[in-house]
C-alpha cells in the first residue's frame, strides 16, 4: 500500500511541476511579421533594450535598441536608426 502511495505522490509531483514557456511576441506591421525572441531591459539605461527579433522568418542577431535615441546598435558597434514601422519602433511601443 505505501508502494501505490509513494508512486501516486511521485505522478502528483511530476504533474504540478511547471515547465518554462517558450512563446515570442509577434505583430505584423506593414506586410512584415516582427517577432521577439528575446528581450532584457537594461537596469541602468532603462530605455535601453538587448533583443533578438526575427523578421519575416530571418533572425537578427541580438541587438541594442536604444528608445531615447530611437537608433540600434549593432554587434560590430554601428549605431543605426529606426526602420519606420520596424522592429525598433515596435519593441519601444510595447515595452
Amino acid at each position: 500500500m505505501e508502494k501505490w502511495m509513494a508512486l501516486l505522490g511521485l505522478l502528483v509531483v511530476v504533474w504540478l511541476v511547471a515547465f518554462p514557456a517558450e512563446a515570442s511576441v509577434c505583430r505584423t506591421i506593414k506586410d512584415h511579421n516582427i517577432c521577439i525572441l528575446s528581450i532584457k531591459r537594461s537596469a541602468k539605461y532603462y530605455w535601453r533594450y538587448r533583443a533578438a527579433v526575427s523578421i519575416d522568418g530571418v533572425k537578427r542577431p541580438v541587438e541594442i535598441y536604444n528608445c531615447r535615441d530611437r537608433t540600434r546598435i549593432r554587434q560590430d558597434g554601428l549605431v543605426v536608426s529606426f526602420e519606420p514601422d520596424g522592429a525598433g519602433e515596435f519593441i519601444c511601443s510595447f515595452f
